[in-house]
């Protein structure tokens, strides 16, 4: 599974429960969809349903939901504005070689060297995909 893959689904689908409510019974399970398929890449005309969406539902609300994670994991992380801590609260690997396989994913074409630099460009470049694939994000965190 991709890193950014596992960014959204610790969003969109925190427990079971909530994953059930926006999975179709005919959707072929996680990970069974071919690399190059599925909503970050799908043709226009044949735009898939956003994973934080059902016919009938609001966008997911990003910053309730990880401010909420926050709340609970009773730790102070600037996910706000860092990659790396957003990371952390999802509970996923935040080292560099993580992150720069997440800069691969997402097209970053800077050096990786300059991690600070591909830091910042992760967080905003997150938050857009977050908001391109159903996601409420504050225009703050895309700009």
């Amino acid at each position: 599974m991709s890193i950014f893959r596992s960014i959204m689904d610790g969003i969109f689908h925190r427990n079971p429960a909530e994953h059930a409510q926006t999975t179709k019974p005919d959707e072929p399970p996680k990970g069974a969809e071919e690399e190059g398929t599925g909503p970050l890449s799908a043709a226009p005309d044949s735009a898939p349903e956003a994973p934080g969406h059902t016919a009938a539902s609001q966008p997911v609300d990003v910053v309730a939901i990880l401010s909420e994670m926050e709340a609970k994991s009773g730790r102070q992380l600037n996910w706000r504005q860092s990659i790396v801590d957003l990371m952390k609260l999802l509970g996923l690997d935040s080292s560099l070689a993580a992150r720069e396989e997440l800069a691969k994913e997402l097209g970053y074409t800077g050096s990786t060297t300059d991690s600070a630099a591909m830091n910042m460009w992760l967080h905003k470049q997150v938050m857009r995909k977050l908001a391109e694939n159903g996601g409420k994000v504050p225009a703050g965190m895309l700009a």
